[in-house]
């Protein structure tokens, strides 16, 4: 939004052209996370794409409406890329849920495979996630696309980030609520179980393990991951 109004008041473009540069910077930023973290990011590929192509589209788009409802509906094959993967063994957004419920921590990853194998109720957590963020932001687009024809062109470019964040936080609220929160919990439990199981081998290993030292040992691996 910075970037159309910098270039069409501040440098004098027109809105065409206002429109299809303001796209480069989210593009350049998805090529640079994707060369610094050397490694594929399914969510920030499919970004890299939709940019690319938006981009392309500019140049032969010479209708200021036209441009704004392509990038709504350009963008709006995220969201349904997120719904679609729901059905997949590992959906869109568990990319950035998974490090966000288990603090990165060895023993919440751990247990993160051991509910994945073996938790039905944490399974249907994670697929929901992204079925909600898929959601808001396919319906953020058929908005957006409808405000493109209906609202003035000026007003729309900031309107349509204001769609966007409300899109966003609506899905923060509602899957935090509703998915990360409770699988945060099970995680906890889990580290929290594991710690108990492995303190238990010891001892029957021969192990002098104290049992309060025991409790004590899981009780912190879980508040860390809690917290």
């Amino acid at each position: 939004m910075a970037s159309y109004y910098l270039l069409s008041d501040g440098f004098g473009f027109s809105t065409v052209a206002a429109l299809g540069w303001s796209s480069v910077v989210p593009a350049l930023r998805t090529v640079w996370g994707l060369v610094s973290s050397r490694s594929v990011n399914g969510l920030a590929l499919l970004m890299l794409v939709v940019n690319v192509a938006g981009l392309a589209l500019s140049a032969v788009a010479g209708d200021p409406r036209l441009m704004m409802a392509k990038d709504s509906g350009v963008s709006s094959v995220v969201g349904i890329a997120i719904l679609l993967s729901v059905r997949t063994r590992r959906p869109l957004m568990t990319a950035g849920l998974k490090p966000w419920v288990t603090k990165g921590s060895a023993a919440g990853d751990a247990a993160w495979d051991r509910l994945m194998a073996g938790s039905e109720r944490f399974r249907r957590a994670e697929r929901r996630f992204s079925a909600i963020w898929g959601t808001a932001l396919l319906t953020e687009c058929v908005v957006k696309v409808i405000g493109a024809y209906t609202v003035p062109v000026d007003t729309m470019v900031w309107l349509g980030t204001v769609l966007t964040v409300v899109a966003i936080l609506a899905a923060m609220v509602i899957a935090g609520g509703g998915c990360a929160e409770p699988m945060e919990k099970m995680i906890a439990a889990e580290v929290a179980a594991g710690a108990e199981r492995a303190a238990d081998v010891d001892g029957a290993d021969g192990g002098s393990v104290p049992v309060g030292a025991a409790a004590g040992a899981a009780a912190g691996a879980a508040a860390g991951v809690a917290s």
